[in-house]
């Protein structure tokens, strides 16, 4: 039988971008992973409810839903139109029975801090209460600056927990991305205090801090405290998944088979550590 540990092992899907949803449950599953990450245009296209039948068919569970947001405006939809994707993401986390929903929440886009804030709290608002009612964790994710423009304004802690603070629900946390926040160099001093509120921790690493894009490298070959940073967190008794995240340039042409193999191997490592 898997330990708790092994189980709580996931990938995210844009992790194997040129792989389809369909190739990604079989080959996630073949090198011993229980749960992923889901993408949501990839579910689209293969079909949402044979989708979740496949999920349910092959055992795999869903440690994340990515990703519902976009409240200030930056993609071109309006705000009621992004309330409405974020509804229709909060049903669908509930049918894939999805540990968590990933929240991000669109860029300044022009807007004042205060007033972006205030869009991000008047969604967060409505979107807990939904999600609420039918038992799914909203995780909002903090960026590093460096290559967060594009996604969220969001780009510390203290900024997230102030928004969340406001909120008051106790399905609305955090997600903790390594590559992000384990760039800060006191993250080990600060990490206990928010493991409560952490829904997810996803694990990439970096030889560099962003800029423009994120640039993730394999999991251990970078300056990143990824064992320091799984030590503290198992310690405050964190029960959710670890779920790997490697996108960008270096990891482009790595081989999907191999990116898998050694990603496990590598978080196996971490676990023995802890």
């Amino acid at each position: 039988m898997p330990s708790p540990w092994t189980s709580r092992l996931s990938v995210a899907e844009v992790s194997t971008f040129r792989w389809s949803f369909e190739q990604d449950v079989l080959r996630y599953r073949s090198h011993g992973f229980e749960a992923m990450g889901i993408w949501r245009l990839k579910l689209a296209d293969y079909g949402e409810e044979k989708g979740a039948d496949f999920l349910e068919e092959h055992g795999m569970k869903v440690s994340s839903l990515h990703w519902a947001g976009g409240f200030t405006g930056h993609d071109g939809r309006t705000f009621r139109e992004a309330m409405h994707d974020g509804l229709d993401a909060i049903e669908l986390a509930s049918a894939l029975n999805a540990n968590s929903l990933v929240i991000l929440a669109g860029s300044r886009s022009g807007h004042t801090r205060n007033h972006a804030k205030r869009l991000l709290t008047g969604a967060l608002k409505e979107l807990a209460e939904a999600a609420s009612a039918v038992g799914v964790q909203l995780a909002v994710e903090p960026m590093h600056i460096g290559c967060a423009q594009d996604f969220t304004f969001l780009t510390s802690i203290p900024d997230t927990l102030d928004v969340i603070a406001k909120i008051g629900q106790p399905n609305l946390g955090i997600v903790f991305d390594s590559y992000h926040l384990g760039q800060d160099e006191n993250v080990i001093d600060w990490l206990p205090s928010i493991v409560p509120l952490i829904r997810l921790v996803q694990l990439g690493d970096a030889r560099g801090a962003p800029v423009g894009e994120q640039n993730r490298c394999m999991l251990g070959e970078g300056y990143l405290p990824l064992s320091s940073i799984v030590q503290v967190i198992e310690s405050y008794e964190y029960s959710g998944f670890y779920e790997v995240e490697l996108v960008g340039e270096d990891m482009e042409n790595y081989d999907y088979d191999r990116l898998l193999a050694d990603s496990r191997k590598k978080m196996v490592e971490f676990s023995t550590n802890s």
